[in-house]
């Protein structure tokens, strides 16, 4: 009988210790809750306090650029520019305008000029498309003969030059070779 009580007491016991610990995860995550939810309502306040920051960082920069600028001793003036390119300077403008108004006046001196011949060059434009045709197939007849006799010959060519240089080797090694070894042999006996 004890030990059932015992047993029933320590149950409960552990009923007791399992519902504080849900208490406290519940606890718990209403805290984490509560945090986020404070997160975001300060997150705008916290992105202003940064942009402060930034700018108060930017104002300091400012202020010691402006601080080495008063207390460093000032840079020595820059070289005058030479006289001709100022006076170029001067004159460009000027140079524009001539070229605008001489190449308006060229525009439409060639404009005129070109109607006038539009007619007559239209003419030997006809004339010079069916030549040019003519000459045309005339040309790709002439290239491919000469194209087919230009592979012959190579072919050619290129089998006679084999045919010297086996020959020649041949002729090196074994004619002359031979009739050397022969000779020296024939200086040994004597």
């Amino acid at each position: 009988m004890l030990l059932l009580l015992l047993l029933l007491l320590l149950l409960l016991l552990l009923l007791l210790l399992l519902l504080l610990l849900l208490l406290l995860l519940l606890l718990l995550l209403l805290l984490l809750l509560l945090l986020l939810l404070l997160l975001l309502l300060l997150l705008p306040l916290l992105l202003l306090l940064l942009l402060l920051l930034l700018l108060l960082l930017l104002l300091l920069l400012l202020l010691l650029v402006l601080l080495l600028l008063v207390l460093l001793p000032p840079p020595p003036p820059p070289p005058p520019p030479p006289r001709l390119l100022l006076l170029l300077l001067l004159l460009l403008p000027l140079l524009l305008l001539l070229y605008h108004y001489n190449y308006y006046y060229y525009y439409y001196y060639h404009y005129y000029y070109y109607y006038y011949y539009y007619y007559y060059y239209y003419f030997y434009y006809y004339f010079y498309y069916y030549y040019y045709y003519y000459y045309y197939f005339y040309y790709y007849y002439y290239y491919y003969y000469y194209y087919y006799y230009y592979y012959n010959y190579y072919y050619y060519y290129y089998y006679y030059y084999y045919y010297y240089y086996y020959y020649y080797y041949y002729y090196y090694y074994y004619y002359y070779y031979n009739h050397h070894h022969h000779h020296h042999h024939h200086h040994h006996s004597q």
